[in-house]
């Protein structure tokens, strides 16, 4: 990523190079828009082994689908340049996108593709073992972890409906009350009909040997052993850098966490400023983040043309003479 950024207004800036980002810098550089993609490097999926889910990539390391989506934007022209994204704010009719390094870059158009940061229960051992043997999504990892004994650890209203979605991929499913408030008699049912065990008591902290996870130890002392920890995180959208903006997050209707609100296109409340992946879908997967970066794109483009044709007609207007 050894693009530098240029002294000329560009006609993008796009914040965040994974699916979404890539994707979007890709449409718009195939539409021969100049685009900069502003990188920090860290992807939200890079403890997985693989990418699952995304048809004709299943099981490719996410460091190597971004390398790629990085050529791929390169080969039409784009720039891909690693750095921090601190602030956007308005410039006369642009905004300019400062870097945490003191770069900065000016763009006609914004698309933000920050994605979001996964907030874990403070347990001890959990974050070291997250996107290896504790997992949030069935649909992401359940393959891999098929037939194990899975723990489900409750942090949030939808514990039971993960425990029932892990319950498709094993017979050897608990439920970990943990800290959440007792069960209604309709999710005992629920849980009792697909031989999910409940275990209620407070987990102090994960329990690992040899680089594995091996259970959980309750706050009584009691060990559990599981193969398996789901969590479901609570995710909060990166949206600092648009405070400039007076955009900010809003609380998620599903209660995942918070996100930026925008229109089906990835428009925002901001004119000039669109959001794609998973920093306004909190549960997108690859393909679904990628696929709302080629939506905003095009957005973004037809937005572009249609300024640029209202431009050139006022370029061309006759000038009118009085006597």
């Amino acid at each position: 990523m050894a693009d530098e950024l240029g002294d000329n207004r560009v006609d993008v800036v796009v914040i965040g190079g994974g699916a979404a980002g890539l994707n979007g810098a890709l449409m718009l550089a195939r539409s021969r828009r100049s685009v900069v993609v502003i990188d920090s490097g860290a992807p939200r999926n890079a403890p997985a082994a693989g990418v699952h889910g995304l048809l004709g990539r299943d099981g490719m390391s996410p460091v190597e689908l971004l390398e790629r989506g990085r050529a791929e934007v390169r080969r039409y022209g784009g720039h891909v340049v690693a750095g921090d994204a601190h602030a956007v704010s308005r410039v006369e009719n642009a905004f300019a996108v400062s870097l945490a390094d003191g770069r900065s870059v000016r763009a006609r158009r914004v698309l933000v593709a920050s994605g979001l940061v996964d907030e874990l229960p403070d347990l001890p051992g959990l974050q070291a073992r997250w996107g290896r043997d504790v997992l949030h999504c069935p649909y992401c990892h359940g393959w891999e972890v098929r037939d194990q004994a899975i723990g489900v650890l409750a942090t949030g209203t939808r514990a039971v409906h993960q425990a029932l979605l892990f319950r498709q991929l094993s017979a050897d499913i608990i439920l970990f009350q943990h800290m959440m408030s007792p069960l209604s008699e309709d999710e005992v049912q629920q849980l009792s009909a697909r031989q999910i065990r409940v275990i209620v008591g407070e987990v102090a902290s994960v329990q690992v040997n040899d680089d594995h996870l091996v259970g959980v130890r309750l706050t009584d002392g009691t060990a559990v052993s599981r193969d398996v920890l789901a969590v479901s995180p609570r995710m909060i959208a990166r949206a600092d850098l648009l405070a400039p903006l007076g955009l900010s997050v809003a609380e998620h209707p599903s209660g995942l966490g918070e996100y930026i609100p925008a229109d089906a296109t990835g428009r925002t409340d901001v004119s000039g400023l669109w959001v794609a992946g998973n920093v306004t879908d909190l549960a997108a997967q690859v393909g679904a983040a990628a696929a709302a970066g080629a939506l905003a794109a095009a957005d973004i483009n037809a937005d572009l043309v249609a300024e640029d044709i209202r431009c050139a007609i006022s370029a061309a207007a006759p000038v009118v003479t009085r006597r």
